[in-house]
């Protein structure tokens, strides 16, 4: 384990920040909610559930979108969204206080906003998602530790290795992923050799959502993982008919 071998490692210090759905965003996810539910239970019942399972799951992307921002893909939405403000709020606090942040969302579109009201606000930051070429990325992340910008947009699974970004002593999960290891190592690239500061790894939730059932199975799933694999391998992410069953709580 990493924490073995690498003892001069400062310490990496994990936290659950929850927000609830503003009354608008909540009357959109209610409504999402109780659709996928009658879809899936019907999938369920009648045993089509291996045929149905992408439509299930792409329902269950567009519940954690409207989590993230309803206008995500609910077109002409006007409204706000309870974890973008809490988002912004954290970055004005991380300024103030002189720390310098990596924020990953799995959904180009959420970097596209933030970065978007980072520009409005007058605050500089670096980008990188699947579409950044190779040749470009080891600039960005020298760039980026040398100090010339205090915030870094990246995309979780482009952003998930390879990167070494130790001049950040902040990173925000925006959403969760179903697997653990890989919101691991996204913090990973902030927490390793070169880091002289302590790591804050924050991760955001929605509550009374699909968020907090997903943080429950990614906890089982790391004490599983923990038990039955060896460290370093990865983890398996299929959900299963029982984990949809308990998401949904149906």
């Amino acid at each position: 384990m990493k924490t073995d071998v690498l003892k001069e490692l400062p310490e990496k210090i994990e936290s659950l920040q929850a927000s609830e759905l503003l009354p608008e965003q909540k009357k959109l996810y209610l409504a999402y909610l109780a659709k996928l539910q009658q879809e899936t239970l019907k999938h369920l019942d009648a045993d089509s559930f291996g045929q149905n399972r992408i439509r299930i799951l792409a329902g269950l992307t567009r519940l954690r979108q409207l989590c993230c921002h309803p206008s995500l893909f609910v077109d002409g939405y006007e409204g706000g969204s309870a974890k973008f403000d809490q988002l912004l709020e954290m970055i004005e606090e991380c300024q103030s206080a002189g720390k310098r942040v990596l924020i990953f969302s799995q959904f180009t579109q959420m970097l596209d906003l933030i970065g978007r009201e980072l520009g409005y606000r007058g605050l500089p930051f670096f980008y990188l998602d699947g579409k950044t070429p190779a040749a470009d990325r080891v600039g960005l992340c020298q760039r980026f530790n040398d100090g010339e910008r205090d915030l870094f947009l990246i995309s979780l699974k482009a952003g998930g290795t390879g990167l070494n970004l130790t001049g950040a002593d902040t990173v925000i999960l925006y959403d969760l992923w179903w697997n653990p290891a890989v919101e691991q190592q996204a913090a990973d690239r902030a927490h390793r050799i070169g880091q002289k500061n302590i790591v804050q790894v924050i991760r955001l939730v929605a509550q009374g959502t699909v968020e907090d059932k997903m943080y429950e199975l990614q906890q089982k799933k790391k004490n599983l993982i923990e038990e039955v694999l060896k460290p370093g391998q990865e983890a398996l992410s299929a959900l299963s008919e029982d984990d949809i069953r308990e998401i949904l709580m149906i």
